[in-house]
């Protein structure tokens, strides 16, 4: 049985090669697409789509809130984001509200097909550049939570890297001179450090800020 697509983009000729390449194969079936995803909780309704397809940029509602009314309407509808943009915040904004994939415009047309596939199978398909993206995201997470640290101790600890002093750092952040102390002392055991040098070494080599 084909794969049954929907396609969110305002791009028309991109819009309509996409759709032409996809019906010219029989695993695929195009089943609607939009310049716009304002209509997207009606339509996933109405079509019960396997696949969206969703750009971000575009007019009205962007791709990020679609990629929300999509899953609402049917969580089972596997929505990969396809765009240009590479930034962190949209990456994350789009995972958060659900996407299952995150492709750049890029992309050969043969890996789009392979994603589609790899998607309703189960999978998280995303360009290399975007995957190498959320791994980085991860273990810099990881990082972190390995010490323990609170957020105001990462804040207190990137301003000591930057070779402020405690006093500038209590101006810094508006807290007193005796509550930075305090968060020094809570900052190098956990870190395993006995001053303020070592630690700098350390959240420096280990990316901790």
């Amino acid at each position: 049985m084909a794969i049954r697509i929907i396609i969110f983009e305002d791009n028309e000729r991109l819009r309509n090669s996409l759709t032409y390449l996809l019906r010219s194969m029989p695993e695929y079936d195009v089943v609607g697409d939009y310049p716009n995803c304002r209509e997207a909780t009606s339509v996933t309704l109405a079509l019960q789509p396997d696949v969206a397809l969703m750009d971000i940029d575009m007019p009205g509602e962007n791709g990020i809130k679609g990629v929300g009314m999509v899953k609402e309407a049917r969580p089972e509808t596997a929505v990969i984001m396809y765009t240009v943009f590479e930034d962190d915040e949209k990456l994350f904004q789009c995972l958060c509200a659900g996407a299952n994939g995150y492709l750049l415009k890029k992309t050969p047309p043969d890996k789009l097909f392979e994603a589609i596939r790899e998607v309703v199978d189960g999978g998280a398909p995303m360009s290399p550049s975007i995957a190498r993206r959320v791994l980085n995201s991860f273990q810099q997470s990881k990082t972190e939570n390995k010490y323990q640290l609170s957020t105001r101790e990462l804040e207190v600890l990137q301003l000591l890297s930057k070779g402020f002093s405690a006093k500038v750092i209590a101006g810094e952040l508006n807290i007193s001179f005796e509550t930075v102390r305090s968060h020094l002392k809570n900052i190098y055991p956990k870190l395993h450090v006995n001053c303020g040098k070592e630690a700098i070494a350390k959240a420096l080599s280990e990316r901790i800020v």
